[in-house]
């Protein structure tokens, strides 16, 4: 995971009930907790949603975790097997759902203390990342800014050698030309070439996305006449590709020159018989082709 981070797990799960059922599927169940971003109540039951209901691909799970997609699929199973976690299938993958989620219990716990709801206070509030959790209880005053800044020197960098950072810069030229002819370079004259290198990577990576394809739709995209002021970023490219491949694939398909109609004497005789069927004389009738 490349943001560390404190999360509550409750002391319930070292019951052994539960380290029986879970087994070795707790380290998904841990990513998947992790991973809730907000609680909502359904059937009187806590449900934490994962990602905000983004669809998951299980390879994404693997790679975080580091072992093989098989194993996750598995522990995946035997967490909804025992009622721990419910998925929906989507065309992107799945969208998961934490049961009896108690990750925002403390903040729940606030809101229904007998008092008028509010807002959680600065210490009460969880933190997002690790530089601003460690910053605050270590009464550190800094501007909320500052902490953003720090936390962004964290993030993972693409150097100018990097595959995924060349395809970035590559496609960025092609847009920037797109966007000027347009008149709309102002739209990308403050993109951030991490951010789409790490698009290019999750293209690549984890929507198995072939490098050599990538480029094709890349060439493609910015010369149709439609889609190249459309997509303007990587991180568009990426969320459009499977809808862009299936139309760069169906433009270059040849057109089917249309069949001339085959001749049928058949044609000619049903013809004659109408002739003499509305009173024509038979010796008038044109037999020519």
């Amino acid at each position: 995971m490349s943001d560390n981070f404190f999360f509550p797990v409750f002391t319930g799960l070292l019951e052994p009930e539960h380290v029986e059922k879970i087994g070795s599927a707790l380290w998904e169940f841990l990513w998947l907790i992790s991973k809730v971003t907000k609680e909502v109540v359904e059937n009187d039951e806590t449900i934490g949603i994962v990602l905000g209901g983004r669809p998951v691909k299980n390879i994404e799970m693997s790679e975080s975790l580091g072992y093989s997609l098989a194993k996750v699929e598995r522990n995946i199973s035997t967490l909804k097997k025992h009622g721990y976690i419910t998925t929906k299938r989507t065309p992107y993958g799945n969208i998961f759902k934490v049961k009896n989620s108690k990750k925002f219990y403390k903040n729940r716990t606030l809101k229904n203390d007998g008092s008028k709801s509010r807002e959680p206070s600065d210490l009460e509030r969880e933190p997002s990342n690790l530089v601003e959790r460690t910053l605050r209880f270590e009464g550190c005053n800094k501007d909320i800014k500052d902490i953003k800044d720090i936390n962004t020197t964290r993030q993972k960098k693409y150097d100018e050698d990097n595959t995924y950072f060349k395809m970035a810069m590559y496609f960025h030229e092609k847009v920037s030309a797109v966007a000027n002819e347009a008149g709309i370079s102002h739209l990308i004259k403050k993109s951030n070439m991490q951010t789409w290198a790490d698009d290019m990577r999750k293209l690549i990576e984890l929507d198995g996305v072939d490098k050599h394809q990538a480029k094709q739709v890349m060439d493609w995209v910015t010369q149709d006449s439609f889609w190249k002021t459309n997509v303007l970023s990587a991180k568009k490219l990426r969320e459009r590709f499977m809808e862009l491949a299936i139309k760069m694939n169906a433009d270059k398909k040849p057109s089917q020159p249309k069949q001339k109609p085959q001749y049928d004497p058949r044609d000619k005789e049903i013809e004659f018989q109408r002739w003499i069927q509305d009173g024509n004389d038979p010796n008038d009738f044109d037999w020519s082709d």
